[in-house]
C-alpha cells in the first residue's frame, strides 16, 4: 500500500498540465496529475507502502495563467484566474492499494490505468487524519484502490492555506473539486462524515452533470436539511465551538483543556479529540512546553452556521443520472434523525431509481455519532460494498 501525502517538498519549474475548458469538466474526465513528487520509504510502512511528499500552502505557483477545469453551477471564478498547485489548494493524501501502479511517474504511459479512487471528508473540528487508520484497511482490504483523504478549509493543514469568505458548505465544497481537478483524479465513490456529508452532496450539485460513470456518495450520520440537535447535556458543535473560542490560542496542557471540556459538561471522547487539534510550538528540543490550535474557529464557526442553514434535498430528490447516494445513520446519533427525514429518503429512494441514480438508507447498529470510531467494522462492511467489482 502507497501512502502520498502533500507536505514538505514543492515541486516548481514544471510546466502545468493542460487543463480543459469550464465546458468539458465533470468528475470523470480528468487525466493523471502530471506533477512528479519525491518518493521514499517511510521505516516503519516499509513492506506496505511509500510517501511522497508535497509542498503545503508555500509551494511556488504555476507560471502561466489557465482556466479552471470545472463546469459548476456557479461560475463567477470566470475563465482566466491563476489556479495554484494542489498543495496550496488543500491539505491531503493519497494511499494506495499495494496493486495500485499508477502514478505521476508513469502519467504519459497510457498502457497503466489509472485506478478507482475515493475521496473522503471530515466534519467539523475534524481533519483527514480521523479517516487514517480506516483507509488503510480499505487499501489493504481492496489494493487496486487509492484514497484521498481531504483537510477541509480552516482544519487540520489546510488552515494555514488562507481562504477567502464566506466559508460555506458550498466553498468548502468548490474546495474539493479544485483539489481533485488539479490532481486529475476520477473519484467513484465520495464519503463525507456530518458537516463532510453535506459537502458530499454540494459537489454532487455543482459538478457536471449528468456524470458519465457511476458515483456512489457516502453520507455519513448528516441529514440534507435541517439540522437537529440532540439532547441538553450532548456534545453539541455550536456550544464546543463557543467554548473553543474563549480559549487562548496558545495553551500549555492538553491534560488542562480535557478538564476544562469535561468540567463544562462535555464527554472525556469528545474532550481528548479536541486536543488532538493541538499542536507543540517553538523548536523541538525547547525545553518549554506549550500547544496551539491547528484550526481557525472563527472560519469554522461561519462554516457550522452554513452546516446548519444549507438544505440539499433538492439534490437528493432530483439526483443527476449515474449518482448512488447512500445515508447512514448512527443507531445512537448526535443529532436528531426525524421521521420527515426518513420519509422524505424512503421518497427519493423510489423516484431516484426510475431516473436511472440511487438513494439508499442504512443504519450503523451500536455506534454514536463518530461512527468509524464507535463501530469501525460495522462501518466497513456497511461500505465495503462500494469497492467490490471496480476494476481499473
Amino acid at each position: 500500500m502507497s501512502f502520498l501525502s502533500n507536505f514538505t517538498a514543492s515541486f516548481p519549474g514544471e510546466r502545468p498540465p493542460f487543463i480543459p475548458p469550464y465546458s468539458q469538466f465533470n468528475l470523470h474526465s480528468l487525466p493523471p496529475i502530471s506533477s512528479r513528487p519525491t518518493i521514499r520509504i517511510s521505516p516503519p510502512f516499509q513492506d506496505t507502502f511509500r510517501v511522497s511528499q508535497i509542498g503545503v500552502g508555500r509551494s511556488s505557483r504555476y507560471s502561466r495563467k489557465r482556466s479552471a477545469c470545472m463546469t459548476l453551477i456557479n461560475e463567477r471564478l470566470g475563465r482566466d484566474r491563476d489556479i495554484a498547485d494542489p498543495s496550496s489548494i488543500l491539505a491531503y493524501e493519497l494511499v494506495q492499494g499495494k496493486l495500485v501502479k499508477w502514478s505521476s511517474m508513469v502519467v504519459l504511459n497510457r498502457s497503466i490505468p489509472e485506478p478507482p479512487t475515493a475521496v473522503l471528508l471530515h466534519g467539523i473540528l475534524g481533519s483527514r487524519k480521523n479517516w487514517g487508520s480506516f483507509v488503510r484497511r480499505l487499501a489493504l482490504e481492496f489494493p487496486t484502490w487509492q484514497f484521498v483523504l481531504v483537510d477541509l478549509r480552516c482544519h487540520g493543514d489546510s488552515a494555514s492555506i488562507k481562504k477567502r469568505g464566506p466559508h460555506t458548505v458550498a466553498s468548502t465544497a468548490l474546495d474539493v473539486l479544485k483539489l481533485i481537478a488539479q490532481l486529475r483524479i476520477t473519484p467513484r465513490v465520495l464519503i463525507g462524515h456530518s458537516f463532510g456529508g453535506k459537502v458530499v452532496l454540494s459537489m454532487v450539485e455543482q459538478a457536471a452533470k449528468p456524470l458519465p460513470r457511476p458515483v456512489r456518495a457516502w453520507v455519513l450520520d448528516a441529514t440534507p436539511g435541517k439540522v437537529r440537535a440532540g439532547q441538553d447535556g450532548e456534545d453539541h458543535p455550536r456550544k464546543l465551538i463557543s467554548f473553543l473560542r474563549k480559549l487562548p490560542k496558545e495553551v500549555s496542557s492538553k491534560r488542562d483543556i480535557v478538564n476544562a471540556l469535561i468540567q463544562e459538561g462535555f464527554s472525556k471522547d469528545v474532550a481528548q479529540w479536541v486536543v488532538t487539534n493541538l499542536r507543540p510550538t517553538g523548536a523541538a528540543s525547547s525545553s518549554s512546553s506549550s500547544f496551539s490550535w491547528v484550526f481557525d474557529l472563527e472560519g469554522i464557526s461561519e462554516m457550522y452556521e452554513s452546516y446548519e442553514e444549507t438544505n440539499l434535498w433538492k439534490v437528493v430528490e432530483n439526483l443527476p443520472r449515474g449518482v448512488h447516494v447512500n445515508f447512514l445513520k448512527a443507531e445512537r446519533s448526535l443529532h436528531r434523525w426525524a421521521l420527515e427525514d426518513l420519509q422524505r429518503i424512503h421518497a427519493a429512494e423510489e423516484s431516484a431509481a426510475d431516473e436511472g441514480g440511487g438513494v439508499e438508507m442504512h443504519v450503523l447498529e451500536d455506534a454514536g455519532h463518530w461512527v468509524h470510531a464507535d463501530n469501525p467494522d460495522g462501518l466497513f462492511r456497511i461500505l465495503s460494498f462500494s469497492f467490490k467489482g471496480v476494476k481499473a
